[in-house]
């Protein structure tokens, strides 16, 4: 796991090259590189974790010198690909998959070559016959690469912030279409970013570049919806074990200490049991919690590390926040609102003590439907086609006004109640988005400003969703988890894994998100994985049941998160009001009368508007390191 970073020029234009390698030391400690040639510049910075000897430094060069790569990421079928380069003349100087994939490339050429590769990646080849450069990120998007083309070139980098680094005179001004995706998903989808002048390259793209521009840029793999199994599900169970277990063996391939995350939920208890039955010694596993018993999964975290046998060890978290904030939102490089950032990378510090990879359980939730939104949008697309739309709505006003009438003491809600309540007659796509939105379109409407407004135009947050919810495919539950798979899973989860864990110079691998696990998942009709009473995660639960103690399966979901009203309330209140109100950061883009009425209403505790308020600050912070051309 590595920082890359590089420019390749169009003018006589000079890019500092050494800067933009510092700024990702974090991602790489171990060693750094530089190559430089007539019109291109790599940089790269070395996590080591295989082959720790010199042969595995970069940039690398072929034999022939022809290419030369910078990598960042795990090939995790190295050793396969190895065999067969051998078994075809192919000798190697050392036992990294960077040197592999380097020959990989040069014998089957870019595509085909991507085709072969199982892992998290993203790499930058240079032909020095042909003077292009060619750039992939992996399939499900673990691994970031961000870039911009310029006047002067292209510049490339695992991090907004090297962007920066190597050009100081790229503008800052912001994507304003960007902060309407925002204010809606707390993320920016690529190939966006919050800047107008850089691009994230999407997950399962690759792209080619010339001259010091984009040549071609098109998407190597997509999920089949029209592939699907036949097995029945106790034989889909049995097919799930082999293949996660195949998919754990690659990932603990390392030259360096090995551990796991465990939070006590199901994701990462099977990981972690998916790693004992392997005989992975010693099973290091970390978890951490809060002094905020709503927040605190450690009891769970401990009872699976109980069963399992593993080196356990604990950090009740006493966070700080007011810190960590910025230094978080510097290595994001925009604006990125999920709290559970900071969680990730306390755990990520905590786990770094003693080990340099750490095995997750991120993925499972997106390929087997653990989230409660799946199971709402597909009761509300089911009442909507059978007519039952208006039945339902009847039978909800009824309960909730029987509710009230039995517990007058308490605060009750009228119809509708909730997101879900909401949806229902909704179109589509649209109920859905409902269901994720931290600002809906109605509040955001009440919120922007007249100048953001008229920037932003017509909001595009629908048409994203609906750009990527294929229309292949008769299973509803399968298109709407593919949706995921290549929004929310590689936009936020990823990408913030990604960023919390590099900080800590923290390699992270999960065997969800294994591509062959995937296909395989998506192959399965969706009934297996939300069962037609509603238990998410069915066939997981199912398939490992008997791997964790009885009954673990079955208990509440809890989120991966912080007590986000408390910390906007004592530890970052002073921090909120000084940005949010008294410089009133963003008033030219939101109705300050708005803002204010938010931040007091928090302090008093008359209402909690931390979802609201959260990603106002976050924005604002990001104005404020970036020098954001607001």
């Amino acid at each position: 796991m590595c920082g890359i970073v590089g420019a390749i020029h169009r003018t006589d234009a000079s890019f500092n090259l050494a800067r933009g390698v510092s700024v990702l030391a974090h991602r790489g400690p171990n060693d750094h590189g530089i190559w430089e040639a007539p019109g291109v510049q790599l940089g790269f910075t070395r996590l080591s974790i295989l082959d720790l000897s010199a042969a595995g430094h970069q940039p690398m060069q072929s034999p022939d010198g022809r290419y030369v790569i910078v990598f960042n990421g795990e090939i995790y079928n190295f050793q396969a690909l190895r065999k067969t380069l051998e078994s075809a003349g192919e000798t190697f100087v050392g036992h990294s998959d960077t040197e592999v994939l380097l020959r990989l490339f040069m014998r089957d050429g870019f595509e085909a070559c991507l085709q072969r590769l199982r892992g998290m990646f993203a790499f930058a080849v240079w032909d020095r016959e042909t003077s292009t450069l060619s750039l992939a990120r992996d399939r499900l998007g673990v691994k970031p690469l961000v870039y911009a083309e310029t006047g002067q070139g292209f510049l490339f980098g695992s991090e907004i912030q090297a962007l920066f680094a190597l050009d100081e005179h790229l503008s800052r001004a912001p994507n304003v279409q960007a902060l309407d995706h925002y204010l809606t998903f707390q993320y920016i989808p690529a190939p966006m970013s919050g800047f107008a002048a850089i691009r994230k390259l999407p997950a399962a793209h690759a792209m080619v570049v010339q001259d010091g521009k984009i040549k071609r840029q098109w998407r190597y793999w997509q999920i089949d919806l029209e592939k699907r199994s036949t097995l029945v599900f106790d034989e889909a169970c049995e097919a799930l074990r082999e293949k996660f277990l195949e998919a754990t063996r690659l990932r603990l391939v390392a030259d360096v200490p090995l551990g796991a995350f465990l939070s006590g939920g199901i994701d990462s208890s099977i990981t972690v049991a998916a790693m004992a039955r392997l005989g992975a010694q010693p099973l290091k596993t970390f978890s951490i919690g809060f002094d905020d018993e709503r927040f605190n999964e450690l009891p769970m975290a401990r009872e699976i590390a109980t069963h399992l046998g593993t080196d356990h060890h604990e950090l009740i978290v006493r966070a700080d926040a007011v810190n960590r904030m910025p230094m978080m939102i510097q290595h994001l490089g925009e604006p990125m609102a999920d709290n559970s950032i900071m969680p990730t990378f306390y755990v990520s510090e905590f786990a770094r003590t003693q080990v340099t990879v750490a095995l997750t359980g991120d993925g499972g939730d997106e390929s087997f439907a653990g989230y409660r939104r799946f199971y709402q949008i597909r009761r509300a697309q089911w009442l909507a086609q059978h007519g039952l739309t208006p039945l339902w709505r009847g039978l909800r006003r009824s309960s909730i006004a029987l509710e009230a009438a039995l517990k007058p003491s308490r605060k009750h809600k009228r119809f509708p109640a909730s997101r879900a309540d909401e949806i229902l007659g909704m179109q589509g796509v649209d109920g859905y988005k409902h269901l994720l939105a931290f600002y809906s379109d109605t509040e955001k409407a009440g919120i922007l400003s007249p100048d953001l407004h008229a920037a932003i135009g017509q909001s595009r947050t629908t048409q994203y969703l609906a750009g990527h919810l294929s229309a292949d495919g008769d299973d509803l539950l399968n298109r709407y988890l593919k949706l995921e798979i290549n929004t929310y899973l590689p936009e936020d989860i990823l990408f913030k894994v990604d960023i919390a864990s590099m900080a800590n110079s923290l390699e992270c691998r999960s065997p969800f998100l294994d591509h062959e696990l995937v296909e395989f998942a998506f192959s399965l009709p969706g009934h297996y994985k939300l069962s037609t009473r509603g238990r998410h995660k069915h066939i997981l639960k199912e398939a490992f049941k008997d791997w964790l103690p009885v009954g673990f399966m079955d208990r509440p979901k809890k989120g991966f998160s912080v007590p986000l009203g408390r910390w906007l309330r004592e530890d970052l209140s002073d921090r909120m009001r000084d940005m949010l109100v008294d410089r009133a950061r963003l008033s030219p883009w939101f109705k300050q009368t708005e803002i204010t009425r938010y931040v007091d209403e928090h302090l008093a505790g008359r209402q909690a508007h931390s979802t609201r308020l959260w990603p106002l600050l976050v924005l604002a912070q990001w104005v404020d390191q970036f020098n954001v051309q607001i």
